[in-house]
């Protein structure tokens, strides 16, 4: 178990350290000069004093070369020292802590929300004995993933916020703001989990220990919740892990529609300026959510099913 682990936080570092050098080399390839904006003329560097812009350059180290600069940024980010903000010069670690507890209560609440409704509705799709039925809610889920995220936020607004007045429509206003963007948010999230759910269960209740369970006289309830379940869960939590990246970036969308304070708006904001920092700070920052939601995910496995162990050198076996 030990080596098992250790093997999977060195290639948490490897992933950390590739989504810091990609990000490095999209922004640097993107046209545009970060610090003509900070300096208050756009792109256009002939408004602006020569000497302020080389001191500027000077000061964030863009007068290096782009090497020497990567080798620079990486050595302080490894210590999490992402520097300061290029658009607003505030450190980049104070401008992610004011934005992240918006954004995790956002991505937490849609989780949540996108277990409980796409979990729910994979149960009572494949529970159901009413043909038509069972197929009604299993064409929800491809109409859910297939929805753009902002028309989902839009059609929201319009009818709670703007028609009914049940919610706001914008800000973060505690609970009233918070439940329109999550909805918007679980929407994608829990048609994918109610996908591989409903799959993993409609081949979990063919299999022999569901015979089984019946010939010892289990109710239909309890075999669908207690045998089937336990075992199709494994897919679908294998999904949640991987969603969580999905909903980090998903935020930028949501919260950019219902106009609240972020991650989201930050990394909008941070790529439209080109603040290399700010941006390397988020990205670095979402990979971390990634990398280390993926491993936990990992050790629940044995939990749900006994069957699984760690095995040295390999990911994860049955016996």
């Amino acid at each position: 178990m030990r080596r098992y682990v250790i093997k999977r936080l060195a290639q948490a570092v490897g992933v950390l350290w590739a989504a810091y050098t990609v990000s490095f080399l999209v922004l640097d390839f993107l046209p545009g000069d970060p610090v003509t904006a900070m300096a208050g003329a756009g792109m256009d560097s002939g408004q602006v004093d020569p000497a302020q812009l080389t001191a500027l350059r000077h000061e964030y180290g863009f007068d290096k070369p782009v090497l020497v600069q990567y080798a620079d940024y990486l050595g302080k980010a490894v210590r999490g020292d992402f520097g300061d903000s290029v658009s607003t010069g505030r450190p980049v670690s104070s401008t992610l802590a004011d934005a992240l507890p918006q954004t995790l209560q956002l991505t937490g609440a849609a989780l949540l929300l996108a277990v409980f409704l796409g979990g729910g509705l994979a149960v009572l799709a494949t529970y159901t004995s009413r043909r038509w039925l069972r197929q009604l809610l299993l064409s929800l889920p491809p109409l859910g993933v297939s929805v753009p995220t902002f028309w989902v936020g839009l059609l929201l607004v319009e009818s709670f916020s703007f028609r009914l007045h049940w919610f706001a429509a914008f800000g973060n206003d505690g609970l009233r703001g918070l439940i329109l963007p999550a909805v918007t948010l679980a929407v994608p999230t829990g048609a994918q989990v109610a996908q591989v759910l409903a799959k993993s269960l409609l081949t979990a209740l063919d299999q022999a220990y569901v015979e089984t369970a019946r010939a010892k006289g289990a109710g239909r309830w309890r075999i669908h919740l207690r045998h089937a379940l336990r075992n199709a869960s494994l897919p679908a939590l294998t999904v949640v892990g991987l969603l969580v990246g999905q909903l980090i970036a998903g935020s930028v969308v949501v919260e950019t529609v219902f106009s609240r304070d972020g991650l989201g708006r930050v990394t909008a904001a941070a790529v439209t300026a080109q603040d290399i920092p700010l941006v390397q700070g988020v990205v670095v920052f979402g990979a971390l959510i990634f990398v280390v939601t993926n491993l936990v995910v990992d050790l629940v496995y044995p939990l749900l099913d006994p069957r699984i162990v760690v095995a040295p050198g390999r990911k994860a076996v049955a016996v």
